[in-house]
């Protein structure tokens, strides 16, 4: 039945035609909620079409790497729940899971978004880390540009706890004012390729048919920070430099909605 689907979805493609009536450039509808977990320092509830995803900051104060002891620590976790998907299961983290946790990481990181060097507290000693923890709650296609804006989100949604250097114990039923040192709000656009014609936006039917996907990721100024390719399929130059215009086009639409 699939294999069935999967034809007539490329033949769609062919048309430059999808099943849902979008155009190759076309997101499916977005909704961003903050402030949606009241235990957490930021919260943010994305969805994009019928991906719904959570995304929870938590702020804690450890110590810095060895060979980064000015900088504060950035950690991005994804969980697939089985509820958000029939092929979702418990156990140990799923390769999409890895690979969607180091994508959204990836993109904040290199965007510059969070400033971690104003994250040090006592150089060499004792910094801020801040944990991003994704959670699926229904999965429809197209997770990692859903989950990099409700990370996004979350982080800027963020305010630091009450910290007393003497006692060095953060006080997290005081929270502060101050916000996490945000630059920036890197938007992730995804491309999948079905034959010779590229969507961005894929459904779960659409990923399913697609030969290869790719991943761009702006910065405020368009300017590309990060990428990732998967699947078996390749993208010609030509096709890689439009799909970098295209998503600096859409990025700069998206950001709006923040």
């Amino acid at each position: 039945m699939n294999g069935f689907k999967n034809q007539f979805l490329l033949n769609l493609a062919s048309k430059n035609t999808r099943l849902d009536n979008r155009g190759p450039e076309d997101f499916r509808k977005i909704e961003i909620e903050k402030g949606v977990i009241e235990n957490a320092e930021g919260s943010s509830r994305v969805k994009v079409g019928k991906t719904d995803i959570i995304v929870g900051v938590k702020l804690d104060v450890g110590s810095p790497f060895a060979d980064r002891p000015d900088e504060g620590v950035l950690m991005t976790g994804a969980e697939l729940s089985p509820l958000a998907h029939p092929e979702f299961e418990t156990g140990p983290p799923r390769a999409e899971a890895i690979e969607l946790a180091r994508v959204v990481d990836r993109g904040i990181r290199e965007s510059g978004a969070l400033d971690i060097k104003k994250l040090c507290i006592k150089k060499g000693e004792k910094v801020w880390m801040v944990f991003v923890d994704i959670q699926i709650i229904n999965q429809d296609g197209n997770m990692i540009d859903t989950a990099m804006l409700a990370a996004v989100e979350a982080l800027w949604d963020a305010r630091i706890p009450k910290y007393d250097p003497k006692t060095e114990l953060v006080e997290y039923g005081k929270r502060t004012k101050d916000k996490l040192p945000m630059k920036h709000k890197p938007v992730a656009v995804t491309f999948a390729k079905l034959g010779e014609s590229i969507f961005v936006d894929p459904n779960t039917d659409e990923e399913a048919a697609m030969d290869t996907r790719l991943t761009v990721t702006t910065k405020d100024d368009g300017n590309l920070c990060a990428l990732q390719k998967g699947g078996f399929g390749t993208f010609s130059v030509e096709e890689i430099n439009k799909a970098f215009e295209i998503s600096a086009k859409l990025g700069k639409q998206i950001r709006k909605k923040f």
